[in-house]
């Protein structure tokens, strides 16, 4: 029943709101309860990317766009070795999700904050750590929401990002390329729930930064047999500037 439920706000119920805040609640606001089940099947890497991911004790991560927290899962008992985490959303329904997470796994070093991905800035002096799990795609100035990330690394520190995204028209050779089909009908398909699937994602990331660890690959979407959609693993530390 819940992912009945999930799948008629993902299809058919349309999203209102003044401000990127608002509409964000309007949709996940009525799933927050089911997301993390439902998503299993859709949001593919995300152990890719944690896995990928260089952690070492004392460090700080800010996990941007972080929804109900799914990210502390995949991190696993690694959390506990970080002086500090810092979930950042704007969804207040997502979030309280995230709280319960945050309190069943005993971690007292979690700070939530209802927040803005392109203007948060966490108290300190720096951090080392700051993953987008599929919600860059979610950002509408995802630009200014990587320039933040950036300037708040210390140097050094790593971005990580896994996230649904289409390829340029033309590509690097060792760069994956989707037909025109691909390029066209997966932005259209996920534009409806306010995901903009992005040629210029990968590009920005490689040139703004020196990768440690990169995957293009696809992955399938619930109920919907014979049906791969293309997604991304990035890891890499800023060039200084």
């Amino acid at each position: 029943m819940g992912n009945l439920k999930t799948l008629y706000h993902l299809l058919l119920n349309p999203v209102r709101g003044a401000s990127h805040a608002e509409r964000l609640e309007a949709f996940y606001g009525p799933q927050a309860s089911n997301y993390d089940n439902f998503r299993k099947r859709l949001l593919h890497g995300r152990e890719a990317l944690f896995e990928s991911l260089p952690v070492t004790p004392a460090q700080t991560w800010v996990d941007l766009g972080a929804g109900t927290g799914a990210s502390l899962d995949f991190m696993g008992a690694r959390c506990r070795d970080f002086a500090h985490i810092h979930l950042v959303d704007l969804s207040p329904s997502l979030l309280a999700v995230a709280g319960e997470r945050v309190a069943q796994r005993g971690l007292e070093n979690v700070t939530l904050h209802e927040a803005d991905a392109t203007t948060f800035v966490p108290e300190g002096e720096g951090v080392d750590l700051v993953t987008f799990s599929y919600s860059l795609t979610m950002i509408p100035d995802w630009f200014a929401a990587l320039e933040n990330a950036c300037r708040m690394l210390k140097p050094g520190g790593h971005i990580g990002i896994v996230d649904f995204y289409v390829s340029r028209k033309h590509v690097q050779e060792t760069e994956r390329h989707h037909s025109p089909f691909a390029r066209h009908f997966w932005p259209f398909w996920f534009a409806n729930d306010n995901v903009f699937l992005s040629p210029d994602h990968l590009p920005w990331l490689r040139h703004r930064c020196d990768e440690t660890h990169g995957e293009e690959s696809a992955g399938g979407l619930p109920y919907l047999p014979f049906t791969r959609v293309p997604y991304y693993v990035f890891v890499g530390s800023p060039r200084l500037r």
